[in-house]
């Protein structure tokens, strides 16, 4: 079952190669990596916090992946922004150590090696509500052999984000709502060759949740050590 899904992703991934590469390719190639990872977890109880003008942001935006979590609320489906909602962002906040925010929440992540490894993240055009989505990661040639002992073990997550501007859907401020999260762990295999341990891929199709609009969609990914550390992330652009 996992080959099939697999297959399945990279004919998604791939399929604008033909039909549509005039249209788009989306990926993270050309773009730099991000310097750091600015997580915004809102409760769907809490519409005032979506709207709030004043919600917070990094001081230098550049180089900085923002993304906006909504957390499921206490009134469940009847909560304001439960159409949003993921769990996804329960599990993430589970990760982080953290209890599901009654407001705004946020949390920021330092990408703390940039200059050893390489990640690349892209996907393909639409198709029946699915996305085909790929995660690699390469660390640089240089420093392979000194990284490799540390990356014995990675998790990585790549998620599906909505960018939304500002003025749209009762939001002041621009936003990056999560739609989807693919997340994993990565193991160093022995059975395989240097060269082969010291690259990594995962390719999948990622559902799109009913709501998101196709043409906001984009892909936000990082990878990080077995003490949490984020050790490379990229973003999608379309062109």
């Amino acid at each position: 079952m996992k080959n099939i899904v697999c297959t399945l992703a990279s004919v998604l991934v791939l399929t604008y190669t033909a039909s549509a590469q005039a249209q788009a390719s989306c990926s993270s190639d050309g773009i730099p990596q991000p310097v750091a990872i600015f997580e915004r977890f809102i409760s769907a109880d809490c519409e005032a916090c979506w709207s709030d003008a004043a919600t917070p942001a990094p001081s230098a935006t550049a180089g900085v992946a923002v993304l906006d979590w909504i957390v499921p609320g206490k009134a469940g489906d009847d909560a304001p922004l439960s159409a949003a909602a993921t769990n996804d962002a329960l599990t993430r906040l589970q990760t982080l150590g953290r209890k599901a925010p009654s407001s705004t929440d946020v949390h920021i992540a330092a990408v703390e090696a940039a200059q050893t490894a390489r990640l690349r993240v892209a996907h393909g055009m639409p198709f029946n509500d699915y996305l085909g989505a790929a995660i690699a990661f390469t660390p640089q040639p240089r420093s392979a052999q000194r990284t490799s002992a540390a990356l014995e073990t990675m998790d990585f997550y790549l998620l599906l984000v909505e960018s939304v501007p500002a003025g749209n859907e009762g939001t002041k401020v621009a936003r990056n709502m999560v739609r989807n999260m693919l997340y994993g762990t990565w193991e160093k295999r022995k059975q395989l060759s240097k060269s082969e341990q010291m690259k990594w891929m995962e390719t999948r199709s990622m559902r799109i949740p009913e709501g998101a609009q196709a043409d906001r969609l984009r892909l936000v990914g990082w990878v990080q050590d077995a003490q949490g550390r984020v050790i490379a992330a990229a973003q999608s652009t379309c062109r």
